[in-house]
């Protein structure tokens, strides 16, 4: 109610410029290509595979200096997820108070770590994948926004840099896919709940901070005809740095999460358990040209720390990529990956077997180009 109050006792915004006023049009078509040796690894890689592509078109206005809306509609086809359904990645109502409190009511994107929040933007970025252990591409349609409110601002400190700082609270639509024998009946989010901070510190393009996301689902599945109610409590945090000055850019990542999953099966029992998750990256990228872009980074992923022994405990990956800017609006890139681990590989796409039974060492490849506008 204060919030409110207080926005409704602003003076009438200023008028804007022709320029600022206009509709702003954005889009982007992408298509890639996946081949992987021995596992398969979000697609059909092993044989080669060219489902792989992307699609949006974005679309927001500045109604004022303080009030804009927007939206972007989105389509992809990865391996067995998306088959080109077009969604709403996300669509808000922003109103900005002052630089240092604003709120966004809607679908906002997930301020979590430093690129979730522009995970949607091929261009932004100088590799096709970003580091799996922090940013799963398979988990994108529920990991990218949620539905509800958010709080953000900026807030200048003189000689000690800049706070970027965003809190939101809300709930997240998906749905989950049945297994052999498993049927999916309902899913529901009753919460989500995060923050992030970031310090731009008094040196020129370093920034250091923290995420916190916390949430919970639930979910009545049947197994072999046994009636299931699954509840999941999860939360995470990560620690962020990003040190970007021209040609060079450096981002080191480390977080953990804690998942407390509790089955409770009909006739009356109940199955608990609880795990540790490791996850982090260091990525360094360097302008070469104005046209070339190489990156490298080592990325880690355990999701338990308390089993870390075997391959199905981990997957640790080094990779290397190269972006050549073609045009100003037209990219391609290339990537290769030295995977150790199968820790996460889909059993539904290796044929059943685990990833207990998978090949230990294993690489993928991959290219993409991307159109944008």
């Amino acid at each position: 109610m204060i919030l409110l109050a207080a926005l409704g006792n602003t003076s009438r915004a200023e008028e804007l410029t022709e320029e600022e006023a206009a509709l702003q049009l954005h889009g982007f078509v992408s298509q890639g290509a996946l081949w992987s040796t021995d596992n398969n690894f979000l697609a059909n890689t092993e044989r080669g595979s060219l489902e792989f592509a992307e699609a949006a078109i974005a679309v927001s206005k500045q109604l004022d200096s303080r009030l804009r809306i927007g939206f972007q509609l989105f389509a992809r086809d990865l391996g067995p997820v998306g088959n080109y359904n077009a969604k709403f990645d996300w669509f808000s109502i922003d109103y900005r108070w002052r630089d240092w409190l604003g709120v966004r009511i809607g679908r906002n994107k997930l301020p979590y770590g430093l690129y979730n929040d522009s995970s949607d933007i091929d261009a932004a970025h100088s590799v096709v994948l970003l580091p799996q252990s922090v940013y799963s591409i398979t988990s994108r349609d529920f990991l990218l926004a949620e539905t509800g409110v958010e709080l953000y601002g900026y807030k200048r400190l003189g000689d000690f840099g800049a706070l970027d700082y965003r809190a939101y609270g809300g709930t997240i639509y998906l749905t989950l896919q049945g297994g052999p024998g498993i049927t999916v009946q309902d899913v529901n989010v009753p919460w989500i709940a995060g923050a992030r901070v970031m310090w731009e510190t008094p040196l020129a393009g370093l920034r250091v901070g923290g995420s916190v996301l916390a949430g919970e689902i639930d979910a009545d599945l049947t197994q072999a005809n046994t009636p299931l109610n699954y509840e999941l409590h999860d939360a995470q945090w990560i620690t962020s740095l990003e040190y970007a000055v021209d040609p060079f850019l450096f981002a080191v990542e480390y977080g953990r999460g804690y998942t407390d999953t509790k089955v409770l099966q009909f006739p009356p029992g109940m199955n608990e358990a609880k795990a540790t998750a490791e996850y982090g990256y260091a990525l360094a990228a360097y302008r070469a040209l104005p046209w070339l872009q190489p990156t490298l980074y080592y990325s880690m992923f355990i999701p338990n720390v308390d089993k870390r022994i075997g391959r199905e405990s981990h997957r640790y990956d080094a990779a290397a990529a190269l972006r050549f800017d073609i045009t100003p609006s037209f990219l391609f890139k290339l990537e290769a990956h030295s995977m150790r681990g199968t820790a996460g590989l889909d059993p539904a796409l290796n044929d059943g077997i685990s990833p207990a039974g998978l090949a230990n060492k294993w690489y993928l490849f991959l290219a993409k180009t991307t159109v944008y506008f």
